[in-house]
């Protein structure tokens, strides 16, 4: 279940929304690297349709998840892991995910998934995959790449020119805050 976001002016987010089989993941595997290489600390919060592990069965934080603890921390020099159950929840609650990286500070946040949320997206579209272009019915889509010419409203990207969709998404960046005030009537909260 989808509902509104409050949408952070030190905060700028982009829902990166397509078919699944479109390449999401691999477009934002190209895409981070560029970005952290162009100085934004970039945060990604990725949807998953499906029941997924973290940690391994039999290993400690496994075995500790397992007997009752929630949520569990698992922490070393390199890195941590919060992981935490959500039972008798029908979807991931991006509101939620948003406030939970908020402390971190990202200069962006891109999202994976959650397209039928209300957020800013850039739409991934193949016309082989034979799928609706979902810009047709999302207000909320400020750009299309494809993999072939398309008219549609907003920006056009060539899906495989990964520099022209980083300088965009650079450019969405800094048009940012100018798009909230345009987008909340004035209002930044």
């Amino acid at each position: 279940m989808t509902q509104a976001l409050s949408l952070r002016p030190d905060q700028p987010l982009l829902g990166i929304a397509a078919w699944s089989g479109t390449g999401k993941t691999t477009l934002l595997e190209r895409l981070v690297p560029m970005l952290k290489g162009a100085g934004l600390k970039v945060a990604v919060i990725k949807h998953a349709h499906h029941r997924f592990e973290v940690d391994q069965p039999g290993k400690d934080s496994h075995r500790l998840r397992m007997a009752g603890a929630e949520p569990i921390l698992i922490a070393s020099r390199a890195r941590l892991a919060l992981m935490m159950e959500t039972p008798g929840g029908e979807e991931a609650d991006l509101a939620t995910l948003l406030a939970m990286v908020a402390p971190l500070e990202p200069q962006l946040v891109l999202v994976e998934g959650f397209k039928d949320w209300p957020l800013p997206k850039l739409e991934l579209h193949r016309p082989a995959l034979e799928k609706p272009l979902m810009a047709e019915d999302d207000p909320w889509i400020q750009a299309v790449a494809s993999d072939a010419p398309l008219a549609t409203r907003g920006d056009a990207l060539d899906l495989n020119d990964h520099d022209a969709i980083a300088a965009w998404v650079q450019a969405w960046v800094r048009r940012w805050p100018e798009w909230l005030v345009a987008h909340q009537g004035g209002e930044t909260s």
